[in-house]
């Protein structure tokens, strides 16, 4: 497995925090959720169950992420479902890869 495949699936627990703060707000202004940033759990699915976040608001996300972090996210990536999992998982996947 190569390291990056490694951090995705092992997101760091504390390193990240205020980044998963930083995206659920983007989650919560970008999407209108009618939901706290610091209520959003950050092991809780994005998908369906947990934020219940659609393959829209993925796409929506996915651009914000990359226009915020320089990360570049693929609608057909083979990542993504891992990347996507939850909340820290997304992060952890943007602490890696963000380029601003």
């Amino acid at each position: 497995m190569s390291d990056k495949a490694s951090l995705i699936q092992q997101p760091a627990p504390l390193a990240n925090e205020d980044l998963q703060r930083e995206i659920a707000t983007l989650f919560v202004d970008a999407l209108n959720l009618e939901v706290a940033p610091q209520d959003i759990d950050p092991d809780a699915p994005l998908y369906g169950e947990g934020l219940g976040l659609d393959s829209i608001d993925i796409l929506e996300v996915a651009l914000l992420v990359s226009k915020r972090y320089g990360v570049q996210l693929r609608a057909d990536g083979q990542d993504n479902q891992q990347i996507f999992r939850s909340l820290k998982h997304l992060a952890a996947y943007i602490a890696v890869q963000r380029t601003k």
